[in-house]
């Protein structure tokens, strides 16, 4: 069975929208998963079955836990594509400052990376890379990317989280 990993959207910060891991890889495994593992609070599901849509997920978890919560699917396969793709390895030298924003369709900004410097972003297919030297939680750009010009149907990690979850990927 292929591996897969769920990445939710907005769950456990700031108190809103609350989900508890242990019940969201039980809620995943009456789903008919199997090998669910959870990584850190913030929704992030590798597990292994059949794929069926990002839908048939938020579906299932707006039912179990009452709110809704946009989910970005990747195969273990494209996660590590993303891995070994990555356009700002070069520049991007501290995991915690550089991020990889999953957008469930094609991604598509008319901000320009030059308008950001240092700071800067790479599109590629379905996945914006993003660099902010000067940190995350002070960065226009990422508040730009991962809110308003890549829409609800995106998630962000950084790329601790992104080698994390392809190592749990890798090992059932």
């Amino acid at each position: 069975m292929p591996r897969q990993i769920a990445l939710l959207r907005g769950i456990n910060v700031g108190g809103n929208k609350r989900v508890e891991m242990a019940r969201l890889r039980a809620l995943l495994e009456e789903l008919g998963y199997r090998d669910v593992r959870t990584y850190v609070n913030s929704g992030n599901v590798v597990f292994s079955g059949r794929r069926r849509s990002e839908q048939h997920l938020e579906a299932a978890i707006a039912k179990t836990f009452g709110f809704e919560v946009p989910v970005v699917l990747r195969s273990r396969d494209e996660l590590a594509d993303v891995v070994h793709a990555n356009p700002l390895r070069d520049v991007a030298n501290d995991p915690a400052k550089h991020l990889v924003i999953f957008c469930a369709a094609e991604a598509a900004t008319d901000l320009d990376p030059a308008d950001f410097a240092p700071e800067t972003f790479q599109i590629r297919g379905r996945e914006v890379y993003l660099w902010a030297p000067g940190g995350i939680g002070t960065s226009e750009l990422a508040k730009l990317l991962a809110t308003k010009s890549l829409g609800d149907k995106s998630t962000a990690r950084n790329w601790r989280t992104v080698e994390k979850l392809l190592a749990l990927a890798d090992d059932p």
